[in-house]
């Protein structure tokens, strides 16, 4: 990942509803999730979550196919980890990062 998607990325994901959104389908894993469903499970407008599934889709962290008439929303796991990557990748100086805590960094 480079500091241009890096920066869409973040930017998809810098607002409540969409942060939210895309936990959700993190959530739901490789099956995805319509719209229909996540907009029940959100408890938010269908038109409202259609604009936000369009923002993380443009930032490139949810992919959406049809199946039949159906969409189906997903995150996209290599894009994340990219990003995870990309904002980690200098961490420590290089040097061996042994967590206790997963996610939490005891050298930094």
């Amino acid at each position: 990942m480079n500091e241009t998607q890096a920066i869409a990325a973040l930017s998809g994901l810098a607002h409540p509803q969409r942060l939210r959104t895309f936990r959700a389908l993190v959530v739901a894993g490789l099956p995805g999730l319509t719209p229909s469903v996540l907009a029940d499970q959100l408890g938010v407008a269908r038109n409202t979550l259609s604009f936000h599934l369009k923002e993380l889709t443009h930032a490139g962290l949810v992919s959406v196919e049809q199946q039949g008439r159906n969409l189906i929303y997903r995150a996209d796991f290599s894009q994340m980890n990219g990003l995870l990557g990309y904002l980690t990748e200098h961490c420590c100086e290089g040097a061996s990062c042994e967590a206790s805590n997963p996610g939490v960094c005891t050298t930094c």
